[in-house]
Order: C-alpha cells, then structure tokens, then sequence
C-alpha cells in the first residue's frame, strides 16, 4: 500500500521523505531545497496518448514499420538510472541535439492493480506528481529507444507527490514548461486520447501495477528543446511545480572532484 496524507516530497539530506500540508510544503520549497524522487516504485512512460502526436504521424501511421496506429497503450521504462529530483542538474549528451524536455502528469499507484474497471480506477490512485520524461531528439517513435530515453538522469520526478483527493479532475490540468524564464510551451492534459482512468484500465488488462509505481499520462507533442546552460520550469495544474537544469558533462565532472 502506498498511502500519503497531503504532500509527499523527499528534501535532500533527509533520510526519509516528509508528508507535510500544501502550506508547509510550499514554504520548503521557497527555500530552493533540492529534492530526491518522492517515489521508489517503477516509472513506466505512455507513447502517443496524445492526440497531435499521433497525428503528427500523419499518413506514416499506417505504413512500416507502424502498420496500423496502436491498439494499445504504448509503454517504455525508466529505468532506476534515470531516476532524479526536484533541482537535479542534468547532462546534455550532445548540444547540438539538446534534450526534449517533455512534461507529463505521472499517476502514482496506491494498491496493487490488475485487471481494473475505468469506473474504479480511481480507488487505486495514491496522488499525482510532475514527470521531466525526458530524451534525445529523434524522428522514430516505434519501439521506444532505451538510447534517447534511457540516459542518466532522464526522468526527473517531483517536487512532489500530492494526494489524490487534491486533484478534482487530472483529466483537464494545464500544462506548462518555461526554458529560462520564459514560457516556451502550453498544452493541457484534455488532449489525452485515453484519460487517467481508461489508461489504468488498458494497462492493468495485460500487467500488473504495484502501490508506488508511477505511469505517465503521455508527452503532449512539441515539447522544448533544452541546452546547456538552460533552466526549465514544469507545471501541471496547481502541483508544485517543477526544476531541472542542463549542463554539459565537463561541468558535472569538475562538480564531482
């Protein structure tokens, strides 16, 4: 079972995460603490859940090595490395690419979940937090590459997880990303093809969901590019929201001596 009260979030230098109220959350976060993962369970991504970037594919869809659009949730892992909190700094692993910074609503799973109806599936909702899925730029988006989404750090979580009784409808939450200060990017989770609910309900068909797992609600197609140097900020709804830095990997090195 995992259960929170209020507002889950995992302060650096902490030993274990804090479930405090909306006020005292916020007022630690003024602060500028950094933040570890407020969840331990595994991060699964959601591919084209949202409806511009399935039609973005246009007529492609249809032809190799697609052949038909999905029938199915498609799914990738996050694995454990690429795991990072509020305020991580990440590696850039080639500027003149960047790295998509690609905002989501993450689902996080409170009890075991197989097999569950849309209409219940809010019953095995613990609360909702903000996903930096982040990755390489790139064209294909069949069979996700572990290359462009699993890097080191390539899934920042947080601040943190807000209890489910908050959030009156996920379905319709703004979402937003400002590179620098500057709002670069708006979409909303409205244009999901399937909605929180009927996502769990497709999921949990042919997998099991454990309690602190978290599922993305989807990319929303034309996210930003980052670049070194860059600073982004990653709202949905009222959540806290989140950030992330990029840097090169000489900085992180001379970080670490």
């Amino acid at each position: 079972m995992f259960a929170l009260a209020d507002h889950l979030l995992h302060p650096e230098g902490d030993a274990l995460p804090r479930d405090v109220d909306a006020h005292a959350a916020a007022a630690l976060l003024a602060r500028g603490v950094a933040c570890r993962p407020p969840v331990c369970g595994a991060v699964y991504g959601t591919l084209l859940n949202d409806r511009a970037a399935l039609d973005a594919l246009g007529d492609a869809v249809h032809a190799a090595p697609y052949g038909s659009p999905p029938k199915a949730p498609v799914l990738y892992l996050k694995p454990r490395n690429t795991l990072a909190g509020h305020r991580a700094k990440v590696v850039i692993p080639d500027d003149t690419l960047g790295v998509e910074v690609g905002a989501s609503l993450g689902i996080v799973i409170g009890r075991t979940a197989t097999r569950v109806r849309a209409e219940h599936a809010f019953g095995y909702i613990a609360g909702y937090t903000i996903v930096a899925d982040l990755s390489v730029p790139h064209a294909s988006v069949y069979r996700p590459s572990v290359r462009f989404r699993a890097r080191d750090d390539f899934c920042v979580i947080g601040p943190a997880v807000v209890a489910a009784r908050h959030v009156a409808n996920p379905d319709e939450l703004a979402i937003e990303v400002t590179l620098n200060g500057a709002q670069t990017f708006a979409a909303n989770t409205a244009s999901s093809i399937r909605h929180v609910a009927q996502l769990l309900a497709d999921v949990t068909d042919f997998m099991t969901l454990a309690a602190g797992d978290v599922i993305t609600l989807g990319v929303p197609h034309g996210s930003p590019i980052a670049h070194i140097g860059d600073t982004a900020t990653l709202s949905v709804g009222a959540l806290p929201p989140l950030h992330v830095s990029f840097v090169g990997s000489t900085q992180t090195q001379g970080e670490q001596q």
